[in-house]
């Protein structure tokens, strides 16, 4: 690739890279502004448009196009980016946990599970995974794996603590003596 492609297709991934930071930014904003975001989320595939132009597999690209679909809920097309990002960069926990989100959403539980599972194998200290696993578990109604899980989420990052009583993925479990328990001690 000349240098010059190189730096329009470096160009191309910071401007993807920069509407994805926007979102970011809305997201924390209540109300979220989902219309924007959305806007943001196409300006970045618009980019990512770009880039194919240059040829090549890029980890990074098809990881950002992965993100991009996910925040316009095309979960399906974000699995195949994501899929081709992680055959591309197969160590890399972020493509895992995105992997692992948009299966979730897609009703595949059991493929979210086994995408957390890989990531642990990578780095088993990240709280995220284990939360996010807890949270898979307990749609499951796998009391025993959801709680394991929890409890080394806290112990990495006890934040995690503060998310518990708003996320609705623990209802089927939250009225379980054991899960009161751990979700109830104060550090």
């Amino acid at each position: 690739m000349h240098s010059y492609q190189q730096i329009r297709r470096q160009r191309a991934l910071q401007e993807a890279e920069g509407y994805l930071d926007l979102v970011l930014v809305l997201s924390d904003r209540w109300p979220p502004q989902q219309s924007t975001c959305h806007q943001f989320a196409q300006n970045a595939l618009q980019a990512l448009a770009r880039i194919s132009d240059f040829g090549g597999e890029s980890s990074h690209a098809r990881y950002l196009e992965g993100e991009s679909l996910k925040i316009l809920h095309q979960y399906d097309d974000a699995i195949v980016a994501l899929m081709q990002a992680s055959h591309l960069d197969r160590d890399n926990i972020h493509i895992l946990l995105s992997l692992g989100w948009c299966y979730k959403r897609t009703g595949q539980l059991d493929l979210a599970i086994q995408a957390l599972e890989d990531a642990i194998e990578i780095e088993n200290g990240e709280a995220i995974i284990f939360y996010n696993l807890a949270c898979y578990w307990s749609l499951t109604d796998n009391v025993a794996h959801a709680l394991g899980y929890l409890s080394k989420a806290f112990a990495l990052d006890s934040k995690y603590r503060d998310f518990v009583d708003k996320e609705t993925d623990f209802d089927l479990i939250r009225d379980n003596p054991d899960f009161q328990l751990l979700t109830s001690v104060i550090v």
